[in-house]
C-alpha cells in the first residue's frame, strides 16, 4: 500500500472541494456579478483544483488555495477581453457585438424624407395641424381640448384627420411604405 503523508487523498480533497462549494459559488459570483459566469468561473475554478490536486500541500489552508486558483482565473480571464477588446453587450440586440466605438451613417436620405414630411405638416390647414402637432409633441388630448376650448372628441377626431390627410399625402408621393406609414400612425 502506498502511502504518501504529503499528497491528499481523492476522496479528503473531493469532501473540501464539496464544503467549498457554497463559498466559492458566492465568490465567483461577487467576482463577475452575473450568474451564469459565475457558474462558468466556480466550474473552472473547480477542475483547475481537480486536475491539479497533486500541486495542493496537505499541510496549507486548503479554502485559500481554491480561492486563489478563482481569483486567478478570473484576473486571467479579465485581461483576456480587455487584450481583445471584445465588447460586453448584455442587451438582447447582440448583432451590435463587436462593432467598435466608430459608427458612420449617413442621414441624407432620412433629412430628406423628414424635410419633406415636414412640408406637408406645414401644408395641413391649422384647425387640425396645430392639435396634431402638439400630442406629437406630448400633449394630452384633454390638455389641447382645455387649450382650445374644445370638447375632447373634436380634438380626437381633428387629430385623426390630420393623420389621415399625412397618410395620403405619403402615399401620393410614395406609394405604401410601411415605415413611413408606422412614423404617422
Amino acid at each position: 500500500m502506498y502511502q504518501n503523508l504529503n499528497i491528499m487523498s481523492t476522496i479528503e480533497f473531493n469532501n473540501n472541494l464539496h464544503i467549498l462549494t457554497d463559498s466559492l459559488n458566492a465568490f465567483a459570483y461577487s467576482l463577475t456579478k452575473n450568474n451564469e459566469d459565475a457558474r462558468d468561473l466556480f466550474q473552472e475554478t473547480a477542475f483547475r483544483a481537480i486536475h491539479n490536486q497533486e500541486k495542493f500541500r496537505p499541510e496549507t489552508n486548503f479554502k485559500a488555495w481554491t480561492f486563489t486558483i478563482m481569483k486567478n482565473i478570473f484576473i486571467n480571464n479579465y485581461r483576456k477581453k480587455v487584450k481583445s477588446n471584445t465588447i460586453l453587450d448584455h442587451t438582447d440586440n447582440t448583432f451590435f457585438l463587436d462593432s467598435g466605438s466608430e459608427k458612420v451613417t449617413n442621414d441624407g436620405s432620412r433629412n430628406m424624407l423628414m424635410k419633406e414630411l415636414n412640408n406637408m405638416i406645414d401644408s395641413l390647414d391649422d384647425a387640425i395641424r396645430i392639435p396634431f402637432m402638439m400630442h406629437h409633441e406630448g400633449y394630452k388630448y384633454n390638455e389641447i381640448a382645455e387649450q382650445f376650448d374644445l370638447p375632447l372628441g373634436t380634438v380626437k377626431s381633428r387629430i385623426f384627420f390630420a393623420r389621415r390627410a399625412l397618410k395620403d399625402m405619403i402615399r401620393k408621393s410614395y406609394g405604401d411604405i410601411y415605415l413611413v406609414k408606422s412614423m404617422i400612425a
